[in-house]
């Protein structure tokens, strides 16, 4: 294959109008997505000045996420899950525009940031089973594996801008500007939402009951590589991760102000989009068992090397080698789940993964923020980063199913590894396994 014709292969999803609307929804919604998250631990800060404080978000997020999420997998199986999504997208767009009225105004307090970004939560316990669901039914199926690929670049542009632009936007108009910011780009998803034009559902829907949710449970359950992903990725962020702790390192130990605070959470994302570009030019990852034991051992390493440092330019280099190991393991966990799982139960599935990420994200933060309370922000991601490597070795060494998964061991039960041993004959999962 020529040069020319690997990379018309590689982009060929680009030219399925379904793709394109999914990949600018998505674009949009993760710029506005890590801008408020950003911003909603800014503000807190601002307010309290408490490490605790910072951690009750994650807490607040989480809640919802613990007790709505498999419900929403098993609505997103049940109902057309473009409109489950629009309409659960809806909800943040109402609650930021009330916290930008009431910050513009000085009426803005804890309690109606923790309220508010409860009922956030609420929504997104919905809308994200229903759009990871929704990706295979846009795009042919033998495009899937690229489409994969080309949509985490994406994603990981939009991550990598949205904190930058929150600091941005905070440094020349205000702290209330952002939640503005976060309504526009918002109606921008939302727009391209409504333009898809969905395959439908394969296989009989089921209603939402709890043997439907129970369905999911199992089928993660007897899937050790499906399982075994989600438990490594959860554990290994939820000890290592630092992100509610950044406003104290850029404000109190870096000093480096508004604007470097951007910079510095832009960094985790600036390193996961170089790893995205390397990942397309080099040769595809068949060990990817392996691949991710490797990247969460530097990623715990990383994060320990971030909590140390007193520099800012390390600082920065530290968490963009954090954002790079964290994209290998987030492709690796995407590509195991994608291929393993029937349409008909991705939505449940993804709820369970999404509770998973909820777990290691939010419960994070709680544990970052609330042992920074108790010692010191260095003692709380340094003593994360050794305790993610410590986790790391348990579950290497009790799934050995894990270690040895292949990209060539991926097989039915969904038909996603048969789509794969299709592209693979010309550019297999385009650099992004």
């Amino acid at each position: 294959m020529t040069t020319a014709t690997a990379r018309d292969t590689r982009f060929a999803p680009l030219r399925v109008a379904n793709f394109r609307l999914f990949a600018a929804s998505r674009f949009s919604s993760g710029i506005g997505m890590t801008l408020l998250r950003m911003q909603v631990l800014w503000h807190v800060h601002e307010i309290s000045g408490s490490a605790f404080q910072l951690g009750l978000v994650g807490l607040v997020q989480f809640l919802p996420s613990l007790g709505l999420s498999l419900v929403g997998g098993a609505v997103a199986d049940a109902y057309d899950r473009r409109r489950v999504a629009m309409l659960a997208h809806i909800v943040p767009l109402c609650c930021t525009s009330l916290l930008f009225f009431a910050t513009s105004r000085g009426e803005d307090s804890l309690w109606l940031i923790y309220a508010l970004v409860f009922v956030i939560s609420i929504a997104t316990a919905f809308e994200n089973p229903a759009r990871t669901a929704l990706l295979p039914s846009l795009v042919p199926r033998e495009l899937f594996p690229l489409s994969v690929t080309l949509y985490t670049g994406f994603q990981m542009m939009a991550f990598m801008t949205g904190p930058a632009l929150q600091g941005l936007v905070v440094a020349f108009a205000g702290r209330a500007s952002p939640y503005a910011v976060h309504v526009g780009l918002g109606l921008i998803s939302l727009g391209a939402l409504a333009l898809l034009r969905p395959r439908p559902l394969e296989g009989e829907p089921r209603k939402v009951s709890l043997s439907a949710i129970a369905e999911g449970l199992a089928y993660v359950r007897n899937n050790q590589v499906v399982l075994g992903c989600m438990t490594l990725d959860m554990f290994a962020v939820l000890f290592g991760g630092a992100v509610a702790l950044l406003p104290i390192y850029a404000k109190d130990i870096l000093a480096s102000g508004d604007v470097g605070y951007g910079i510095l959470a832009s960094s985790l994302e600036a390193g996961a989009f170089g790893m995205w570009i390397l990942l397309m030019i080099l040769p595809p990852i068949q060990r990817l068992g392996r691949a991710l034991i490797i990247a969460v051992a530097v990623f715990g390493l990383a994060t320990i090397v971030f909590g140390f440092s007193r520099s800012f330019p390390l600082s920065v280099a530290a968490y963009m080698a954090v954002g790079m190991a964290d994209y290998v393991s987030v492709v690796i966990r995407g590509i195991a789940i994608q291929l393993q799982t029937p349409d008909a139960l991705r939505g449940r599935v993804s709820s369970v993964n999404m509770i998973f990420i909820g777990a290691s994200n939010q419960l994070g933060a709680v544990e970052s923020g609330f042992v920074a309370a108790i010692t010191s922000a260095t003692f709380a991601v340094v003593s994360g980063g050794v305790a993610s490597l410590t986790a790391l070795a348990v579950i290497a060494r009790r799934l050995p199913e894990l270690r040895r998964y292949t990209l060539s061991s991926s097989g039915p039960p969904g038909d996603g590894a048969r789509h794969v041993e299709e592209v693979d004959t010309e550019e297999p999962l385009s650099r992004s396994s």
